[in-house]
């Protein structure tokens, strides 16, 4: 060494350096052993305590499985449904225990394992929990298992179910009083048009709204002023304007009848060609085709008020002696009954819709409500297929109003006589949905 051979002596002195660099080596190996001792010391202190602390806890024990799944096939539906229900585990207490949820697993036709298709938390009120499985398919096999789980994850699951094929059904039995109504109000219309139709005379109370249709005209006819048809301001899908159109046929051929004049301003687009029909084939009827006048029924603009206002216009420069507001009504059915009011014409309104029947009362000479506009082309044109239909339905309305009244009084009578009413009208004619 440099440093040796250069600040120390030769000789004796360098050999007595030598115990000294020894002593140095001893005293370090002496410092080193008993760290390392105490290292391994502390490391296998450790894992005694792991492995005390490990006995000392519970291991995470599965719980136990659920065994009473049940699956059904849904009765009265379209087949693609199965009712699942199943009770709790033995280790779920209602939800507060070990056991928070369980998972219903299902393996379809084409399927190789199970899957999950719902979990069901255990916080639920009962002893079995159920579930709707849907969208399946009609006549294929399904089996099901359920696997109950912990909050830490640990699960178990329960014996494998099915496999179960939901069933689809022809005839649901749970309607079988809407088919019985059905056939019943059939019979009732089919045998009052062949009664019609052989003439027997089939009574319709007097409506006084429809009876001034026929003043109307001839007064019209008399003045020498036309008659305004107004079919209302709805789309042909609309049934008061179906029933308003049945209207207009009678009153135009009363009208072609009279030789007189009839303006029909039309707000939609498809009613007007029909309403051109009709009033042509009318006056055809009638046998006065030449004196049907094309301009006369005629569209103005789809717009509600701009209707409203060009037949306000039409009111004012014609003056008609007749106006017949029959149909479908909205905002501007006041409009037009106060400026029909205004020029002294008589006016017959009807409608269906109740919000505007308060206007047309108040500004009109007379007012057809609510089913009388229905009933009003079997009224005027006494066909014996629309009186049929008309005197079938009020006969079947009379059955249902009897059946309503024989039920309100023996529901009263069971409370009054033993504190429970006789429900068995009611349940005869409740209607069902699928499924019961």
């Amino acid at each position: 060494m440099t440093w040796m051979r250069a600040g120390l002596p030769h000789g004796s002195e360098r050999r007595s350096l030598l115990p000294f660099l020894l002593g140095i080596l001893f005293f370090c190996s002496l410092r080193c052993v008993p760290t390392a001792q105490a290292e391994d010391t502390q490391g296998q202190a450790a894992d005694r305590v792991e492995a005390s602390l490990a006995a000392a806890s519970p291991p995470s024990a599965a719980p136990s499985p659920v065994t009473d799944l049940e699956i059904r096939d849904k009765p009265l539906d379209a087949g693609k449904v199965l009712l699942v229900s199943f009770g709790r585990s033995s280790d779920d207490p209602g939800g507060h225990g070990a056991v928070t949820r369980y998972a219903l697993l299902r393996r379809g036709p084409a399927d190789t394992a199970f899957a999950v298709v719902k979990t069901l938390t255990a916080l639920v009120k009962g002893d079995r929990l159920s579930y709707e499985d849907t969208g399946l398919k009609p006549g294929a096999g399904y089996s099901y298992l359920v696997r109950t789980l912990t909050a830490s994850g640990v699960f178990s699951d329960g014996p494998v179910f099915g496999p179960v094929a939901p069933a689809r059904q022809w005839f649901f039995t749970n309607k079988i009083n809407t088919l019985i109504t059905t056939i019943l109000f059939v019979i009732l219309i089919l045998a009052y048009i062949r009664a019609a139709r052989r003439g027997r005379s089939l009574f319709i109370r007097r409506i006084a709204g429809l009876d001034a249709i026929d003043e109307a005209v001839g007064r019209c006819t008399e003045m020498g002023k036309p008659t305004l048809y107004i079919p209302g301001i709805s789309t042909i899908s609309d049934v008061a304007t179906i029933a308003s159109l049945n209207i207009l046929g009678q009153v135009a051929k009363k009208i072609a009848t009279y030789q007189s004049r009839i303006l029909v301003p039309n707000r939609d687009p498809f009613v007007y060609p029909v309403t051109q029909d009709v009033v042509k084939f009318a006056f055809a009827e009638a046998g006065y085709p030449q004196d049907f006048r094309e301009d006369d029924v005629y569209f103005v603009t789809n717009d509600q008020f701009a209707y409203a206002a060009a037949v306000c216009g039409t009111m004012v420069r014609e003056k008609p002696g007749a106006n017949l507001l029959l149909g479908m009504f909205f905002a501007e059915s006041l409009i037009l009954a106060e400026t029909g009011s205004s020029i002294g014409a008589i006016q017959i309104a009807g409608t269906d819709a109740i919000s505007q029947l308060p206007f047309f009362v108040t500004a009109c000479d007379y007012t057809i409500i609510g089913e009388e506009l229905y009933a009003a082309s079997a009224y005027i044109g006494r066909e014996p297929t629309l009186l049929g239909s008309l005197k079938g339905q009020d006969y079947f309305k009379l059955c249902v109003l009897i059946l309503i009244i024989i039920g309100v009084a023996l529901m009263t009578s069971g409370v009054l006589l033993r504190n429970q009413p006789f429900d068995w009208v009611s349940q005869i004619l409740k209607v069902r949905a699928a499924g019961g």
